[in-house]
């Protein structure tokens, strides 16, 4: 990287970043700790990305991620920025995580208390209890390899991915998250239960490499998480940190291209015709869009080619609604639910393979307010209910203005049918999140809810790196760039960066 010249530097070098969400808060928590001066710009009213929020009629209604899983992360960037996480931020264990509900009316809970989940295998199979103990300690394997090591640096060097290839092959890195799921338990209520979880990063467990059963693992080691207030109540508390360190926060306003000067990034023109100068930027806009969009020159790697090509992962449906005195109503809804549908397998393949919206469907459903009664009044409740449906890349993609509503029907119905029975009657305020607006409100490739599919041929070294091989200068973070999607996967890509960037003293030096 080259030096600046001491007798015309600024104060500070500036570090750009582009996009306010989890990846790039937490990108500029990191470059703020190491001396730069940053301004993170992002076109939405908020931060927080796709953590960003509504209110209405009294209802807060959280758009995005609902869980924090491995909060150690989230410590661990505080304290590089030497803060004290948990006086910013109240964080409550969430217990048990889920409870995933069959058509034939059977249930599982998961929960982090080991002997707990183990009755309950035995509880839905005895029969595969061995066969569950030896699937979490194949998880634990692969959480040691695939997130404490792979995860938390870069690999954007293909000698990198040379080196691993042998542990791969050993954990069977080939092998789907479902097929080593059934090769462990042979009850098909068990193998949705250890194999839904890529769904939560976009992947589909049918086809993502089996390293994600390290997410069993990590729920276990770490548990699962709420931030009270909310998911946005996290970011505005990272926010708050890099305004402490002395950057900026610009919102409502859009990044039009990253400019250059003599081959490297040299700042970001803006829609409105403002250019703002900077030593280093980063994107935490989506990988696709970044290189598609915001680079002016030929692309070496990633070009619209390769990006046509790349498998995208599915996109949501999500309705968010709230109800009027139903506190203490659907007393055994907790805070999270799966209403699984009639088929898995087939299902997946409708989402992913074929692009097509299927008739019946999956549920995850979110209610805060038992737990965060800051969500809604009084009495009332505040839910989500999420249904992964096809991305709009497919060759014959949804037309969600015509969908909407009718998919949205169903949606409830299957609702009232399985979870919530009379909720009709207490409907209050509600919208729709589609495909179509994941495209245009967060700019995602094809309405993709959680960018690139992690599938083994597009991660690691494989995926998009967080140092961009082409533009000096640049650096890439967030969902779409390695080491992957999820709140843990989006702040370990900043930790990455932390790693391959130069402290800001080194610049003027």
């Amino acid at each position: 990287m080259k030096r600046l010249d001491p007798a015309t530097a600024p104060e500070k070098p500036v570090a750009i970043v582009i996009g306010a969400g989890f990846g790039g808060l937490a990108a500029a928590m990191r470059l703020g700790a190491k001396g730069y001066r940053v301004v993170v710009i992002d076109r939405l009213d908020m931060v927080g990305g796709r953590a960003s929020s509504f209110h209405e009629g009294g209802h807060r209604f959280d758009l995005g991620p609902t869980i924090v899983t491995v909060p150690q992360v989230f410590r661990e960037l505080w304290a590089a920025c030497g803060r004290d996480f948990d006086a910013d931020v109240d964080l409550r264990a969430v217990d048990p995580f889920y409870t995933i509900r069959f058509p034939d009316g059977s249930a599982f809970t998961a929960s982090q208390d080991a002997e707990r989940m183990r009755a309950e295998v035995a509880r839905l199979s005895p029969g595969d209890l061995a066969g569950y103990d030896r699937f979490m300690e194949d998880s634990r394997r692969r959480y040691s390899f695939g997130f404490e090591d792979l995860g938390r640096r870069s690999m954007h060097k293909l000698w990198d991915l040379i080196k691993v290839l042998p542990t791969f092959g050993m954990l069977r890195a080939d092998r789907s998250v479902y097929a080593h799921a059934a090769r462990r338990v042979k009850d098909e209520r068990l193998r949705m239960a250890l194999s839904f979880h890529p769904l939560f990063i976009g992947g589909d467990p049918t086809h993502v490499t089996s390293m994600y059963i390290l997410v069993s693992y990590l729920e276990k080691a770490f548990g699962v998480h709420y931030a009270m207030g909310g998911a946005g109540a996290l970011a505005r508390a990272m926010a708050d940190v890099v305004e402490d360190q002395g950057g900026s926060i610009r919102l409502d306003t859009t990044v039009k291209r990253v400019t250059m000067h003599a081959g490297r990034a040299s700042g970001v023109l803006l829609e409105d015709g403002e250019t703002v100068r900077a030593d280093i930027v980063v994107s935490n806009a989506d990988a696709g869009h970044t290189y598609e969009h915001l680079l002016a020159r030929p692309k070496r790697r990633w070009t619209p080619a390769r990006l046509k090509r790349t498998r995208w992962s599915m996109g949501l449906f999500v309705w968010y609604f709230g109800t009027k005195g139903t506190r203490q109503m659907w007393s055994d809804v907790g805070h999270h639910t799966i209403v699984n549908g009639p088929r898995y397998r087939g299902l997946l393949r409708d989402i992913f393979i074929k692009g097509e919206l299927a008739e019946d469907m999956s549920l995850y459903v979110h209610r805060p307010s038992v737990v965060d009664h800051t969500c809604a009044p009084e009495g009332d409740d505040t839910f989500y209910a999420l249904s992964p449906v096809p991305h709009l890349g497919h060759a014959n993609p949804v037309d969600w203005a015509e969908e909407a509503e009718r998919y949205r029907q169903k949606v409830q119905a299957v609702l009232e049918e399985r979870l919530l029975p009379g909720l009709g009657e207490h409907l209050g305020p509600q919208r729709i999140l589609t495909p179509a607006d994941f495209e245009s409100r967060y700019l995602s490739p094809n309405g993709s809810a959680f960018s690139i599919e992690p599938r083994i041929l597009q991660s690691a070294w494989f995926r998009p790196h967080n140092v961009s091989e082409e533009v000096e200068g640049l650096y890439l973070v967030g969902a779409g760039t390695h080491p992957g999607a999820g709140l843990p996967g989006v702040v370990s890509s900043a930790e990455v960066l932390g790693k391959l960037v130069p402290d800001a003293a080194e610049l003027v030096t």
